[in-house]
């Protein structure tokens, strides 16, 4: 059965796993927290599909002429590596820079059709699924955050990450306000992914999450998310069919 592969450029394995997807005939590879333009010949000449995310109409640019098969919009109300603009915002000027498909990132499917996309890529609700493997105490974090309980650290060294707020959150915000360095900050970030996925460390890890945590309710199977999110959908559709 096909499936993709995302890679996140900042890893520093990102050249090796770029490697790897061509070796084993990855079909489709979905990129972030960076820029792919020197893995994409690559990915091109093995036959794969290319979609990066991105935060900004720049990438755009940059990167369609290289062959990429389309992009993913992803505004800065999502969880993880972020950029500035609103989902609202973007996706529509992503779309009205290229002819290639656009895949907004965010939940509300009618919404984002309504924008110019032709899907949606999901994350944060997904977090929640029973078959998400992620430790315990983080889906129990999700369930419990409220819409205001993201923060965004990394804006003053060019990595913004949107993440729940937690004590390492706080930690990292304080310092990067009185003017820490990239160094400095990198040891509360060092790690914390991994002690928040594996460890189930909601103090010092990093619980990426998006704005849309504020929705999530109980832990159910992906079957149950997938249905009720297509039923909102046809239910949007049809009320503004005819409202408008």
């Amino acid at each position: 059965t096909p499936f993709g592969v995302n890679i996140m450029l900042m890893n520093p394995a990102a050249a090796e796993m770029a490697k790897v997807v061509v070796e084993e005939g990855v079909q489709v590879v979905t990129t972030g927290a960076g820029v792919p333009s020197q893995y994409i010949p690559a990915w091109k000449e093995a036959g794969i599909k290319v979609f990066p995310v991105v935060p900004a109409t720049t990438l755009v640019r940059r990167l369609a002429p290289l062959g990429v098969d389309g992009f993913i919009a992803e505004g800065t109300e999502s969880g993880g590596h972020v950029g500035e603009l609103t989902t609202m915002a973007l996706v529509p000027q992503v779309r009205d820079m290229t002819d290639l498909p656009v895949i907004a990132s965010g939940r509300q499917l009618a919404a984002a059709f309504a924008l110019g996309a032709c899907g949606a890529q999901i994350g944060t609700c997904l977090l929640v699924s029973r078959e998400c493997p992620i430790h315990e105490n983080y889906k129990q974090a999700l369930l419990k955050a409220k819409d205001s309980d993201t923060t965004v650290t990394g804006r003053s060294v060019g990595a913004p990450v949107r993440i729940l707020k937690n004590q390492m959150a706080r930690e990292y915000l304080a310092r990067e306000r009185a003017g820490a360095d990239k160094m400095e900050l990198e040891k509360y970030t060092l790690g914390s992914l991994r002690r928040a996925v594996f460890d189930g460390d909601t103090k010092t890890g990093s619980l990426m999450a998006g704005q849309v945590a504020g929705m999530l309710h109980e832990i159910r199977p992906l079957r149950a998310i997938f249905e009720e999110m297509y039923a909102e959908y046809q239910a949007t559709v049809a009320r503004l069919a005819q409202e408008v």
